[in-house]
């Protein structure tokens, strides 16, 4: 996903994705504090550097107090079936509740997917063609009316209409048998003609596929299936009204400033036994649209506790906490399933030529991108698009990267020569206005492309809608020559469809809302069909490893970095650690000790 989810065990593959041919909490919300106490007072653990790796640091129960989140920009909704970034999915746990969940646990806990709103995973019949889950007893809405099967089939159907809705996955679109063309809720609310969900009772939904996909469940942990109430809802605008089904319900939003949310009187922990939320802090604040470097300097100073974006401190604050031992002890330097990557839009003339797509990839320079991302700290030169923690990847180097880091302008120039610009071309990069990251990449690759005569214009654009207005708006995109589109992208879950399926298969892109940037390549299609074709789990990694390297032949993207991020705690934070299945801390657990 945008900007997101990360799985960091290959053990992980036993949670493998396939196409068919034919639990405990961490935790109660309330009772007394474990381990290092409340944090930031007397009993307070002392800090210690990537404490919160693998483990709870300053583990409590207490509750109270007010957890200020703060981000540079904004993101893309709030609205559960309109969001597509990872930090939305880990932080949206505070207020929305779906089928299933990934656990709010340190390490390997993090990708273990419980049971939420249903009473156990679901259960799969006629070939895994028929998923059915059972909803538990007591769940209710913020204004305590009961959720019921149809309240999750609506917010599911609701989703499906990508005009509306153009963000978030398009996994339900995909695969849900007999969707009729163009159908959308705000025409047919009445969902009798979406008859690939059905809910025979209040408490059961059923869904039937196109096909047997024995990872179902992984569909059911999207934010597309936390409940929605028909009366309430408002289409484009249910963002500002969002009806809540978790702990937390929204007391304010100002869109693009600030949110705020309060305890939600209609939640009973009682009836979430399995998904590891703490509900530790009475109040949540997010501060949007703040400077980079702000963030950083608020978390150090104690005026925020937590950078909701998720994905470390910015380069130039890395040098300052790494060089002090006092704020190095509170960092956590987290890897992640995730790669920062720039896509070649093939869109876009004269890169619609493989060899001028080549030269773009021999071109720019390793080493310059990595220091984008705060160096080693910030992760590893990538060689691939898929990241090494993802079964099914393959070690390579096809464009000998390793012994060039700084960029082969002889071999850029002979591909330059055989696509015929031996002079080079011009086109614009783009990236996330609010990310200095993406600005420092972007200019990386300015100076680099231009020792072989590529000229790249510089295109910042809002974070928010960079997906839906600009970047991922093929029109827009080939209209304003946007060539490269500086991105980033982790798995939303532990496999290669998880992370591969949405950013390369061409057959995803739509008129907006894109996260396939601009890749259409058949060969690649066709392997992913092979893919979910494939039983044998080691056969479907090794397919997987094969689209990888397909994508890289064919010069789709230039890969840049696979993704470490600095995370900053501050002191007065407990129960704090870092979730493998976001690759960040894990915003539905903490709290603070700053009553």
């Amino acid at each position: 996903m945008k900007n997101t989810r990360i799985l960091a065990l290959a053990a992980a593959t036993a949670l493998a994705l396939g196409l068919s041919a034919c639990a405990n909490n961490t935790g109660s919300p309330g009772g007394t504090g474990t381990g290092g106490g409340g944090g930031g007072g007397s009993n307070a653990a002392a800090p210690v550097a990537d404490a919160a790796i693998g483990k709870i640091f300053n583990a409590s129960d207490a509750k109270g107090g007010t957890l200020r989140f703060g981000m540079a920009g904004d993101y893309d909704s709030v609205d559960p079936g309109d969001t597509y970034y990872g930090l939305s999915w880990n932080f949206l746990r505070n207020y929305a509740r779906t089928l299933v969940v990934f656990k709010a646990g340190p390490g390997a806990e993090g990708t273990k997917l419980v049971p939420d709103l249903a009473t156990s995973l679901g259960k799969p019949s006629d070939n895994n063609k028929t998923w059915t889950y059972t909803l538990r007893d007591g769940i209710k809405f913020e204004d305590g009316s009961p959720i019921t099967s149809k309240d999750i089939k609506y917010a599911v159907a609701r989703s499906l209409d990508k005009d509306t809705f153009p963000n978030g996955p398009t996994y339900f679109n995909d695969f849900l048998a007999d969707v009729p063309t163009g159908y959308s809720v705000y025409k047919d609310k009445n969902l009798d003609d979406l008859k690939s969900i059905e809910t025979p009772d209040a408490k059961t939904i059923v869904f039937k596929l196109k096909t047997g996909f024995s990872g179902f469940d992984y569909f059911a942990q999207l934010p597309q299936t936390a409940p929605v109430p028909v009366a309430k809802d408002t289409g484009t605008k249910y963002k500002e009204t969002v009806v809540s089904s978790g702990p937390y319900k929204f007391t304010k939003y100002q869109s693009g400033k600030r949110y705020e949310l309060d305890r939600n009187p209609n939640y009973d922990p009682a009836t979430d036994p399995d998904s590891g939320r703490k509900a530790l802090p009475n109040n949540i604040t997010v501060e949007l649209g703040l400077n980079a470097a702000d963030v950083d300097q608020r978390l150090q100073a104690g005026d925020l506790d937590v950078d909701l974006a998720g994905t470390g401190v910015q380069a130039e604050s890395q040098g300052k906490i790494l060089g002090d031992p006092t704020l190095k002890a509170k960092t956590d330097n987290a890897s992640a399933a995730r790669t920062w990557f720039t896509v070649i839009n093939s869109d876009v003339p004269p890169l619609d030529n493989v060899d001028c797509r080549k030269a773009v990839v021999m071109a720019y320079d390793k080493t310059g991108y990595q220091r984008a991302y705060g160096g080693k700290t910030g992760g590893d030169i990538a060689t691939s698009l898929m990241p090494p923690i993802i079964p099914g990847h393959v070690d390579m180097d096809l464009y000998n990267f390793k012994a060039n880091p700084q960029g082969d302008v002889a071999g850029a120039k002979a591909e330059l020569t055989k696509c015929g610009q031996p002079n080079g071309f011009a086109m614009n990069v783009s990236y996330r206005a609010e990310r200095p990251k993406e600005k420092a990449t972007a200019e990386s690759l300015q100076q680099a492309l231009a020792k072989v005569g590529i000229t790249l214009t510089i295109k910042p654009y809002p974070t928010a809608d960079y997906t839906k207005l600009y970047a991922g708006k093929p029109d827009y995109a080939k209209a304003n020559k946007l060539g490269l589109i500086v991105y980033g992208w982790g798995a939303d879950w532990p496999d290669g469809f998880g992370f591969l399926s949405q950013i390369v298969d061409s057959r995803v892109i739509r008129p907006s809302g894109n996260t396939n940037l601009g890749i259409k390549i058949p060969a690649v299609d066709k392997l992913i069909d092979q893919a979910l074709a494939e039983n044998d789990a080691a056969k479907r990694d090794a397919i997987w490893g094969n689209v990888d390297k397909t994508v890289m032949e064919n010069a789709a993207v230039i890969p840049g970095v696979w993704s470490k991020g600095l995370l900053f705690r501050p002191e007065n934070l407990t129960n704090v650690f870092v979730n493998d299945g976001f690759g960040q801390y894990d915003y539905a657990a903490m709290g603070t000790s700053r009553k």
